[in-house]
């Protein structure tokens, strides 16, 4: 009667606990005794077409079993009148283990009959029985797999690991009314309480999420990422390990679907996961999918501007957080390998390149985690992060101008340490020799952002390669010089440049010696102007550093480059004394550039020796030539010249007087020269005051003053009245040093002469825009000696 009933009960969907009367003291043993003669009952009918299941009293006959056939112990004794089936001949069943007896009920322990007017009915029937069977345990498995109040699934439920069930009490009814939180502290005391069962909680929360994913139940996989997130901020002690894994696997579900706001949901929760610090090492894990995943997302192009913001922030915090998970943790995948950096640094110079102003936006986001990763790089790691950034601004022609560039590198120098700057430093240095038969737009964008790199690396740290940048840097030089004259820029003759284009480029390169130089102690950089003399070319001295193709055009323009170099140099070098700052070694041949034909040249060297000489910034004072100049602007010293400055003025002084006076006779001079000539006798005047330096200060002026009025040289006219212009301006400063009482009257009695009768004699009339003349002939009644 009893397993009629549970039959009849199951088949109609109704409560096995109310049909059977089990009472909660059911042991789990009874239970499964009756479950296993429920299938023994089901499909005992296999040869028949069609069940019918009668009423208490009448239970459907079986076919008999062969002869030789018996039903097994097992399967305990059947009710009266039911036959098992028959086997075909020399087929026995199988010997199975031995499972207890199905035990009687307690005394007292009745069969509830069934409520007033409620009555089964007469039959029930049922398919073909090779379709019944098969029917009914999908309805069982499916009812199994979910908690559900009806059935007998109510039954069975019961049955299932605490764990189990206290996971599912966590899921309401309606997904809208969010995690059930008092149920979630239960779970979350249970994992605390024993938290070897961490694994199989994991586990199971991933199933049930995996099960709502493919059912696009939505609202339930939050649910269930939320569980185990709020279970990964619970136990973030040494059993976080158990969850880890199972959580992992959760998130590449959830990423390798086709919704974008599952991508959202997942990235979110990894951050929350990086963001635990863990106590125990991982040796197992890998974020090798998050990184490619991370880095796809970073290139989202949804149809949606608002989406492709959303995912494109998503995949940037989300490599922030596999940044900050890995990077301290040696045990941990090691993201500085050249295949995760060649992933993670084009996704975020992607980003970094289209700039917004908002406060989320992805450039913003990609500059925060950009300066993090460079931060937390160490001495070996810095090349790694930098190739994948040069070779993004190759492939995307983003030298080009400069500003990306200079901007990417900015960030890159003031992320890193400072110790480790000069290794960006010579990637630069060596990306740009790869790159020499390159168009000079890319060579000048990469110069440029080795200017600026050099300008914020302000420590000094060039390293043990100081003379090998400004090697490559001179080679450059040479190489666009090559280039400007032969218009090609590769070896073939195919690929054209112009002279526009090298001279933009040479600009840079000039510039670009002149900030590193000003990186470097001084002494570091006296000997990189040795460094730059010697490779000046100079017929007879020095070997020609231009092409044999170039000749004498090609080598006089790398002097006036090398030349414009050194003054980059020296406009900023600042030494106590004037004997270190013009060594032998060094003044010789820069003096021996003086008496070259070249005008540029020879105002280049005026330029370069008014800049070390000037060690007070006095020559930027002298704004303009003219005899009523007011020394009083200048900064003059206080005390006596040091025991330094007059061994250099006995020593050198005179040479220097000669080669200045020399100068002074070239015919193809300028008003520029004159310019430098005033500026070099005012900044002497004042950083060597003392009375034999005056002395030989008044004879040089006065000798220049008798080339003027000499008919021996061929001078022009404007040259002989700049003579005497330069001559009275210089008396005049001098006159307010300490001249004589006499001599400084005669002084300005001439020039209130020549302001009447000889204005062009006067440096206002004849140092300007339109130079005047009264007389083609000098009047030299005019004379200041």
């Amino acid at each position: 009667m009893l397993h009629k009933q549970l039959l009849i009960s199951l088949l109609e969907g109704s409560s096995c606990r109310r049909a059977a009367g089990w009472s909660s003291g059911t042991s789990l043993l009874q239970l499964s005794g009756l479950s296993w003669k429920i299938k023994n009952l089901l499909f005992s009918s296999a040869g028949s077409q069609e069940v019918t299941l009668a009423m208490p009293g009448t239970l459907p006959s079986f076919p008999s079993l062969p002869r030789g056939v018996t039903v097994p112990v097992l399967l305990g004794s059947l009710p009266r009148g039911v036959n098992p089936p028959s086997l075909p001949r020399g087929i026995t069943m199988p010997s199975l283990p031995t499972l207890p007896s199905f035990p009687s009920f307690h005394q007292g322990i009745t069969i509830p009959s069934l409520p007033r007017g409620v009555t089964l009915p007469r039959f029930v029937t049922m398919p073909t029985l090779p379709e019944a069977p098969r029917r009914l345990l999908q309805d069982c498995c499916s009812m199994f797999d979910h908690q559900n109040s009806e059935g007998v699934c109510g039954c069975f439920w019961a049955l299932r690991p605490r764990y189990k069930r206290l996971v599912d009490n966590i899921f309401p009814e309606d997904p809208e009314d969010g995690l059930v939180k008092a149920n979630m502290e239960k779970l979350t005391f249970f994992a605390l309480s024993a938290p070897e069962k961490l694994d199989r909680i994991a586990a199971y929360l991933s199933e049930r999420l995996t099960r709502e994913l493919n059912r696009h139940r939505y609202g339930y996989v939050c649910i269930a990422l939320e569980a185990i997130e709020q279970l990964l901020l619970a136990c973030h002690c040494q059993s976080i390990n158990l969850l880890v894994e199972s959580f992992l696997s959760t998130l590449r579900l959830l990423l390798e679907a086709e919704k974008a706001h599952l991508h959202i949901l997942a990235t979110n929760s990894f951050v929350k996961f990086a963001n635990i610090e863990e106590d125990t090492p991982s040796y197992h894990r890998s974020y090798d999918f998050f990184v490619s995943r991370f880095s796809e997302m970073c290139h989202s192009d949804h149809e949606d501007p608002d989406t492709k913001i959303k995912i494109r922030v998503s995949g940037i915090r989300g490599l922030q957080g596999v940044i900050r998970k890995t990077v301290d943790d040696e045990l941990q995948v090691n993201i500085w390998e050249p295949r995760h950096m060649e992933q993670i640094v084009p996704a975020l110079l992607v980003n970094l390149e289209h700039s917004h102003s908002n406060s989320g936006s992805p450039a913003e986001q990609t500059e925060v985690c950009f300066r993090e990763l460079l931060g937390r790089a160490a001495y070996g790691h810095i090349n790694n992060a930098i190739k994948p950034v040069l070779m993004h601004l190759d492939s995307h022609s983003l030298w080009e101008g400069g500003g990306f560039a200079v901007r990417c590198f900015q960030i890159i120098m003031f992320s890193i340490q400072s110790q480790h700057s000069h290794l960006v430093i010579q990637q630069l240095l060596g990306h740009l020799d790869a790159n020499s038969r390159s168009p000079a737009s890319i060579r000048a964008g990469i110069v440029e952002v080795l200017s600026e790199a050099a300008v914020i690396e302000a420590t000094g740290s060039v390293g043990p390669t100081v003379l090998e940048v400004f090697n490559t840097l001179l080679r450059q030089l040479r190489l666009s010089v090559d280039y400007q004259l032969t218009g090609y820029y590769d070896n073939a003759g195919k690929q054209m440049t112009t002279s526009a284009q090298e001279k933009t480029l040479q600009d840079a390169v000039i510039k670009t010696i002149g900030s590193f130089a000003n990186t470097l102690p001084v002494y570091q950089r006296s000997e990189v102007m040795l460094f730059i003399m010697g490779k000046i070319p100079v017929p007879g001295i020095y070997p020609a550093l231009g092409s044999p193709n170039a000749g004498f055009e090609g080598s006089r323009m790398i002097q006036v480059m090398l030349l414009k170099s050194l003054l980059q140099v020296s406009e900023r070098y600042e030494s106590s004394n004037l004997l270190t700052a013009l060594p032998s070694s060094f003044l010789e041949p820069l003096l021996s550039f003086t008496l070259m034909e070249d005008p540029e040249i020879r105002l280049l060297i005026l330029s370069i020796l008014t800049s070390l000489i000037d060690r007070r910034q006095n020559a930027a004072r002298i704004t303009k030539v003219s005899v009523t100049f007011d020394v009083s602007v200048l900064e003059q010293k206080e005390d006596r010249c040091s025991r330094q400055d007059n061994l250099f003025t006995r020593k050198h002084a005179q040479r220097l007087y000669r080669h200045v006076y020399l100068a002074c006779k070239e015919e193809n001079n300028g008003p520029d020269h004159y310019k430098a000539l005033f500026s070099l006798l005012a900044v002497l005047s004042v950083e060597l005051v003392n009375e034999e330096v005056l002395v030989d200060l008044i004879r040089l002026i006065l000798a220049l003053q008798e080339l003027g009025m000499s008919n021996q040289e061929n001078l022009s006219v404007f040259n002989r009245c700049s003579l005497h212009a330069i001559c009275a301006a210089s008396l005049h400063l001098l006159s307010q040093l300490g001249l004589p009482p006499s001599l400084n009257h005669h002084v300005t009695q001439v020039i209130e002469s020549r302001q009447k009768e000889q204005p062009q004699l006067l440096p206002e009339n004849i140092l300007c825009d339109q130079p005047r003349y009264i007389n083609k002939q000098v009047m030299y009644s005019g004379s200041l000696g």
